[in-house]
């Protein structure tokens, strides 16, 4: 298992945790004295496996590096530290994680405070296309057991293509001709994620993972082949999900007074299924020390659904709809606070939701690569292809009390309320939720309007992404001063990616005449197949059903071509040709060795976008269509990037690297679409509406980086690291006076400039980042030959940044702010691993720690909202044996537990520290055994 350190750590205030900050004052005080006790008797040959293996494997590509990198190495063949690439990248110093709101697994990947977009997402050093609206690579398409290395550039230099602002993540599989004979190993094991919580309804999970790795070479080793397969499957523990509608305490009117209380509660249970089969191929072909070739393939296909069960509505004498006439309060119980501790709601109209999405994404990964040398120089060639596909089929539907008239025992009550525990407060309906005679599937609430009707909804979007690229770069060894070697060379590369969907009400059928038109808009029908289930945390029975396939049978589709539904499609096509030239740096200053490298990045980008526009005069808001056409538009422009990396040998194992140069990340692909999604808001006067921007340009800043870095020898390092960043130019969404009169058609609302607002991305002025990065990585028999087999790796940053942002311009959740900070930004975040390892048994420990930040999430109307997240620590635990000798050599044994806390997903508002959304994910354990032969 293995994790690698070092480059940059932050901590505003210096170095202040105290375990952390002793053991390393010890470690530089005896490490002189320690590494030589250890180096003295030599002559004999140890082979290194295991944990250690894959630590001192990470730990020479850092100190042999020409930038400041992060590195993970396999420790051995398919057995990178953790299960996940994610998880093993987030233990890294200056690395995060956010866990998904959905499975609660490491999913997106924060560099230096930066978000997942900032940073650039290769596979062999190849750029790969994604499943989001983004650019983000999602790591949970590439198997760990595929990889063989990870490799994260901290700072830029003029041969790395597919750069970030924040980092570039290269994911590399290994190469067949570096192994000296075959190498085949077998890797199963089983899965068992326990019961979150205690309640009716809520139930354990189960899996299985499969994976098989074969490594050989032929004709006289000028050949070599590696592929790798992978399997999983894997039913998740029932997550309880807890809403309390953006922290919402209502003021509400009891015995002419007014009183605090719950304002509604969305309560669910979420069960998850996930498969994934993966491939991997790499095809290798030496005949001489001059010429080699090779081919690499990866394919990766997914499946995941999410079965979302729950009861929803509002309480505090609001209505939700015109079938609801609004709660009103009785038998309350007041404290001397003015907070109703209990009490009854009559008139409640709870929702019962049955909603159900299955995704499904598949990779398709194809690089080529030759290189030769003629006369003095080495050629290089590089063709690579990468596709992905993201669909995602949802349903949602609706059950309750039909019409809207009441009935007398439709009340509510609670208890436990103190005015802010919003997630803890006990409820009890007064009629039976689950009772199929008077619980129909129908438009509860009247959600659609007075005139229209929603009996549920159905979305089908796709998103597709493709990159083509073609490389070359030729270099030769020259003797220009300090200039040992020049390397030049070109890109170019094509990406496009497009996002269509359809979607609408799902509309029981007889609702609708021939024409659309509603003729029955209080409609109600029985659930095929209905069962007793919960009504999440609640404990309350409600009615639940599967309505996959229903769409046909039992309901209609009303297709919806509103302004923000059709803004939902777009294109984007982006050209961009990349030259570059760039020295090795090899020299000596002051009696101090000096490598490095200086370079530069010519790039030009052509870009395009298509989207639609809506003619809102059109628009018909109870069968919600309006007619559209399609527009387009686009933009060229150019940068330059210099580049410079200087590593000075310090002696003694010691190092100091510097690193200053320009990055850019490009921006979201949908913040580029063409559309322009606007309405008129006739009780102000004005039109006003959001769209993207095709002639957005890259966020840019200019970097410098410092590093220190005391090696012992490749077994362990201790480095401090700090780097500032100047955002030149930051993306910003931001309302603006806009002229709507072209996108108007006759018969629409005169447009009026003066008043008109829209809301783009627009390339603003930018701000700072800056933090330090501090990590220790050593086997604590430097100490002492006591702790023989003992080892820690810990890392700490401290992050801070000048950039604030107007929420006006983000779609946001439980955010009360005017101002918010930089998302993916923790100000601290800290990994601890410790392990033992001896005689073939390994036990590790890992905790991983980061503060509160600024996140981003899928909602339900599958757009990206910003959220408040809590800081959390989770805990993860690894023993594993490997029979050293006999029959069974070969064979290893391995359990793991994940989340061994059970540490809650909590996301807040941060004017009032309420919690809006509480998950807890369990306890993941896995048992199995790899063989290898």
């Amino acid at each position: 298992m293995k994790n690698l350190h070092s480059t940059r750590s932050r901590s505003r205030s210096p170095l202040r945790a105290t375990p952390v900050a002793g053991a390393v004052a010890a470690l530089l005080c005896t490490s002189e004295l320690a590494w030589a006790q250890q180096a003295a008797p030599a002559a004999q040959t140890i082979t290194v496996t295991g944990i250690r293996r894959g630590i001192e494997s990470a730990i020479a590509t850092k100190k042999n590096a020409d930038t400041i990198v992060e590195a993970i190495s396999a420790e051995d063949i398919g057995k990178l530290p953790d299960i996940s690439v994610a998880e093993s990248i987030s233990r890294l110093p200056g690395v995060a994680t956010q866990r998904s709101s959905v499975t609660g697994k490491a999913q997106d990947i924060s560099v230096r405070g930066l978000s997942p977009d900032f940073n650039g997402g290769l596979l062999n050093g190849r750029e790969q296309a994604s499943t989001s609206t983004s650019r983000a690579v999602q790591f949970d398409q590439f198997p760990a057991e595929l990889l063989g290395s990870i490799l994260i550039h901290k700072t830029p230099e003029a041969s790395l293509l597919g750069q970030g602002l924040a980092s570039t993540i290269d994911m590399k599989t290994v190469r067949p001709l570096d192994f000296s004979g075959r190498n085949v190993v077998v890797s199963v094991r089983g899965e068992s994620n326990a019961k979150v919580e205690n309640l009716p309804g809520f139930k354990s999970g189960k899996g299985d993972r499969e994976a098989l790795s074969y490594i050989d070479q032929f004709a006289d080793r000028t050949l070599g082949l590696a592929v790798g397969l992978t399997r999983s499957k894997s039913t998740g523990a029932t997550q309880p999900d807890f809403q309390t509608w953006g922290g919402w305490v209502a003021d509400v009117d009891y015995n002419g007074k007014t009183v605090k209380t719950p304002g509604g509660f969305t309560a669910r249970m979420n069960d998850t299924k996930e498969e994934r089969t993966a491939a991997m191929a790499t095809l290798q072909y030496k005949p001489n020390k001059d010429f080699e070739t090779s081919l690499d393939v990866f394919w990766s296909k997914g499946k995941f659904t999410l079965d979302r069960f729950g009861l929803e509505g509002p309480l505090g004498g609001m209505s939700a709809g015109p079938n609801d006439l609004g709660g009103k309060l009785i038998n309350a119980t007041v404290n001397a606070a003015g907070v109703a501790t209990s009490g009854t709601f009559e008139n409640y109209k709870g929702v019962i939701n049955n909603h159900f999405n299955d995704y499904s994404d598949e990779l398709k990964s194809i690089g080529w690569n030759l290189r030769g040398k003629v006369a003095d120089w080495t050629l290089i060639g590089d063709l690579s292809y990468s596709a992905n596909e993201r669909k995602l089929l949802r349903y949602e539907t609706t059950l309750g009390i039909a019409g809207n008239t009441y009935n007398a025992a439709d009340t509510i009550s609670y208890t436990g309320f103190d005015g802010t525990n919003l997630d803890q407060v006990q409820y009890k309906t007064g009629l039976n939720y689950a009772d199929p005679n008077i619980i129909k599937l129908t438009d509860v609430q009247g959600w659609a309007g007075a005139s229209g009707v929603q009996d549920g909804y159905y979305a089908n979007p796709t998103t597709k992404d493709k990159v083509q690229a073609t490389r070359f770069t030729a270099r030769k060894d020259v003797s220009w001063g300090p200039i040992s070697r020049i390397d030049a060379g070109g890109n170019f590369s094509e990406r496009t990616k497009d996002r269509a969907t359809i979607e609408g009400a799902l509309v029981l059928k007889g609702a609708l005449d021939a024409s659309g038109n509603v003729v029955n808009r209080l409609i109600a029908a029985t659930a095929p197949g209905s069962y007793t289930g919960v009504g999440g945390t609640t404990g309350i029975p409600t009615l639940n059903w599967d309505p996959r396939g229903s769409l046909g049978s039992l309901y209609q589709l009303s297709s919806w071509s509103d302004h923000d539904i059709v803004a939902k499609s777009w294109g984007v096509k982006e050209k961009v040709t990349t030259g570059y030239i760039k020295g090795d740096i090899d020299t000596e200053i002051a009696g101090i060795a000096l490598r490095g490298n200086v370079g530069v990045q010519l790039v030009g980008t052509n870009q395009s976008a298509t989207g639609f526009k809506v003619d809102a005069g059109s628009c018909n808001g109870s069968t919600h269509t309006c007619t559209y056409s399609s527009v387009n538009a686009g933009h060229n422009y150019s940068d330059v990037l210099p580049s410079m990396n200087l590593i000075a040998d310090l002696g003694g194992d010691r190092v100091a690297r510097f690193g200053l140069g320009r990055a850019l990340s490009r921006p979201n692909m949908e913040d580029m679409k063409a559309t322009v999604d606007f309405s008129y808001d006739g009780t102000k006067g004005r039109y006003s509406g959001s769209g993207g921007n095709p002639n957005l340009e890259p966020f840019r800043a200019d970097a410098v980086d410092l590093s220190f870095e005391q090696y012992f020898g490749r077994k362990g390092y201790v480095s401090l690291a700090g780097f500032y960043k100047k955002l030149n130019t930051y993306i910003l969404k931001t309302p603006q006076k806009f002229n709507f009169a072209p996108y108007l058609t006759p018969g629409s609302t005169a447009a009026n400039p003066n008043v008109d607002v829209l809301t783009t991305p627009t390339n603003g002025s930018g701000g700072n980042i800056s933090g330090v990065e501090f990590a220790v990585n050593v086997p604590l028999n430097m100490l002492t030959p006591m702790l023989d087999g003992f080892g820690v790796m810990v890392n700490y940053s401290d992050t801070t940044s000048s950039v604030s942002m107007s929420t006006s311009g983000f779609s946001t959740s439980g955010i009360g702010s005017i101002n918010i900070p930089l998302p993916g930004l923790s100000r601290r975040v800290t990994n601890l691993r410790a392990y033992y390892e001896k005689s073939g048994f390994q036990i590790a420990v890992a905790r991983r720690e980061r503060s509160s930040f600024l996140g981003s999430v899928g909602d339900f109307q599958d757009n990206t909202q910003l959220v408040y997240i809590k800081g959390d620590a989770t805990l993860d635990l690894q023993v594993s044996y490997e029979f050293q000798t006999g029959m069974f050599k070969g064979l290893s044994l391995l359990a793991q537990g994940q989340n061994l806390q059970n540490t809650k997903y909590v996301e807040f508002d941060p004017s009032s520290g309420n919690p809006t959304t509480t998950k807890k994910f369990g306890t993941t354990y896995l048992f199995g055994a790899n063989y290898k032969f």
